[in-house]
């Protein structure tokens, strides 16, 4: 695979315009719009062949239908030739699965619903997400159009975009289906196909581009990146994360996605936007602190930075965009030595529950609460699937929803005959007859809501009363040899129409009911589903006694931070400069609107308490303001105190 050239510091420049808009790219300057980019720290821009209108912005012969009418400059060609000068990669956009003017043309390349429907927008609606099908002669045009802009332009990278796999009833998918011996009146199968039929479409591809191009950067987007992009890596060069916070990501969804994708042995490059909204949201500006809080962030969990943004229809570069930019890469860019060829350093690999139910931009709630717990309680830490190798870890996690499968349960148990621990929680850790580590499940509890009673170190931070489940559990039975770590309480009766207690649930009766929470040597199941509770509604019970298993279970943990939960921490090595680099975050996202949470104000911290396990320490240090720190070292752990945390700090940590 060629080594991928993946700056930190990118802008992806959208420019999808309609026909019904008069003097495309009119007042585009190439040298402002190069000076401008260079001045905002921008070294890496994402500019567009063909936009999803289905327009062209470059001087096409293979398709000159498809120039938008009203461009009358190579504009691509002046964007590449400018930023080059500036010393500016030019990633080529080109999307693939949406195309309105292909959609108009070419109704039978479009995906097609079971019930015979057009897949996306209706005819009478605005829009131009009606679907391509990849499985049609549409993709013999497709190269055509791309062995075009390979051949009459300098290409840095491709960026597709829309590849996604879909569940597609049109002639072309059922034919190939039935030629194939399956059955596309089946939904499984034809979403397995789909599956199949994506991949295919990238690996072939991949191989039509290196025909002609040897070290151009290739990326597949779909908006989110997955365990089912395990199979298909080997035709990306590097992982693109979309996710923009208010755009229906959420502020959850890069974290955890990140915290995947960097496991899988390609680089990472982190995509928010410029947007207070999402994409195409013209003239407004994203909060400084919040563009920089999700800078920093990827900066923190190994990726590099990009940042969209949507060139105006006529081609004027938006001077003010770009000092917000700049305000943000200028800092990224003092960051960027401590952040080349670092690697996170985690304990902890939780096992991804989107490689079992599937998934899109509406992750897991398991994984959700899992990855939430995790980071406010300042732990070091992965997301993995089934193929992940699990001796860099000291303990993992099954969430809600990851079966206990039999390969899974041999790795499992060789894990921990060497050391490891295992936590798991409601239906996550139970094969299909509902055995566990040191558990079978009976079946559902009999009552929901019922309560868990703390006790013991699990209840270390609790009252001893009893704590309400909200959702229900399962009724489980240890197994030989293994400790109930807390009991269930039973409430008087199930609510009913024939027999109720107050607004919303009956309370305790005091009567011992199933166990809620058991060990057995180095594995700790609970039998509610505390994970997806807490993404659901956060109660602090349910993550405190996560934790207090977690202190059970791994009692000395790579990092401890005297903080609040609102701190985010992130260590990684650079082994090439001999070091370890402390990310300590504090941003608090907050819901003032109904439509999504925004950044905007940045409280700081003082007088943070830091420990590391870690030996052989030489010095420590806050960068990039080069400022040494008083430390200790006290049993394999060195300590030390940083003053101020304003939004993002990093932390040195130089090694003999």
């Amino acid at each position: 695979m060629p080594a991928t050239d993946l700056r930190y510091r990118q802008v992806h420049l959208d420019f999808h315009t309609s026909e019904h808009i008069a003097r495309i790219g009119a007042d585009f300057d190439a040298e402002l719009f190069a000076g401008v980019l260079s001045r905002a720290q921008v070294d890496s821009v994402t500019c567009f062949a063909r936009c999803h209108h289905g327009w062209i912005y470059y001087d096409t012969t293979n398709s000159p239908e498809r120039r938008h009418p009203h461009l009358q400059r190579d504009l691509l060609r002046e964007q590449i030739q400018a930023c080059h000068a500036q010393g500016i990669r030019v990633p080529v956009y080109i999307t693939v699965q949406w195309d309105h003017y292909t959609a108009e043309h070419h109704p039978e390349w479009l995906c097609v619903t079971p019930a015979g429907q057009i897949q996306g927008t209706p005819p009478y609606e605005a829009g131009f997400y009606r679907k391509l099908c990849i499985n049609t002669p549409y993709v013999e045009w497709l190269k055509a159009h791309v062995q075009e802009i390979l051949d009459i332009l300098p290409v840095d990278g491709l960026f597709f975009d829309i590849v996604q796999p879909n569940d597609c009833s049109c002639a072309y998918c059922r034919r190939e289906m039935l030629d194939r011996n399956l059955d596309p009146a089946d939904a499984v199968a034809r979403q397995e196909f789909g599956r199949q039929t994506v991949n295919r479409f990238k690996q072939d591809m991949t191989r039509f581009v290196r025909q002609s191009n040897a070290d151009c950067t290739l990326f597949y987007n779909a908006g989110h990146v997955g365990p089912r992009h395990r199979a298909v890596a080997g035709a990306y060069t590097h992982w693109e994360l979309e996710s923009l916070p208010s755009g229906g990501w959420g502020y959850l969804h890069f974290p955890l996605t990140m915290r995947y994708a960097r496991t899988l042995g390609l680089d990472c490059l982190g995509m928010t936007g410029k947007f207070h909204t999402s994409w195409g949201d013209f003239h407004s500006f994203k909060n400084l602190s919040a563009l920089e809080f999700e800078c920093f962030q990827m900066l923190a969990l190994n990726a590099r930075c990009s940042i969209g943004d949507q060139l105006h229809p006529e081609g004027r570069i938006c001077e003010p965009t770009y000092a917000l930019i700049g305000a943000v890469y200028s800092q990224v860019k003092a960051r960027e030595p401590w952040c080349r060829d670092a690697e996170p350093v985690t304990e902890i690999g939780v096992y991804h529950p989107e490689e079992f139910t599937g998934g899109h931009i509406s992750l897991p709630q398991s994984a959700m609460g899992a990855v939430r717990m995790l980071q406010e309680g300042g732990h070091q830490f992965d997301l993995v699937d089934t193929a992940t190798a699990l001796e860099p870890y000291r303990l993992v996690v099954l969430p809600e929803a990851v079966p206990l499968t039999a390969g899974l349960r041999d790795r499992l148990d060789r894990f921990v005959a060497d050391g490891g621990a295992v936590i798991a929680a409601g239906n996550g850790g139970l094969d299909e007859d509902g055995r566990g580590m040191g558990v079978r499940a009976l079946g559902a509890a009999p009552f929901s809501p019922d309560f868990v009673l703390p006790s013991g170190p699990l209840g270390k931070g609790l009252a001893d009363t009893a704590h309400v489940m909200y959702q229900r559990g399962l009724q489980v039975e240890p197994d030989a040899g293994a400790e109930v770590l807390a009991w269930t309480e039973l409430p008087y009766f199930e609510r009913h129409w024939r027999h109720f207690c107050s607004h919303r649930h009956t309370p305790s009766a005091g009567r011992q009911g199933y166990p809620a929470v058991v060990r057995q040597g180095r594995t700790i199941h609970f039998a509610h589903p505390i994970f997806s509770q807490y993404a659901r509604n956060a109660p602090r019970w349910c993550k405190q006694l996560f934790l207090n298993a977690l202190d059970l279970l791994l009692p000395d943990p790579l990092v401890r931070v005297v903080g609040p939960s609102t701190l985010l921490t992130a260590l990684n090595r650079q082994g090439s400069a001999n070091r370890l680099v402390l990310h300590l975050l504090h941003y608090i996202p907050e819901r003032r609107g109904a439509d999504f949470d925004v950044v905007e104000d940045v409280i700081p911290l003082y007088d943070l308490r830091v420990s590391i396990r870690v030996t052989g320490v030489a010095g420590v240090s806050c960068v990039p303001q080069r400022e040494k720190l008083e430390w200790m070292d006290s049993d394999g752990r060195v300590e030390f105190t940083v003053p101020a945390v304003q939004g993002h700090q990093m932390v040195e940590i130089e090694l003999d």
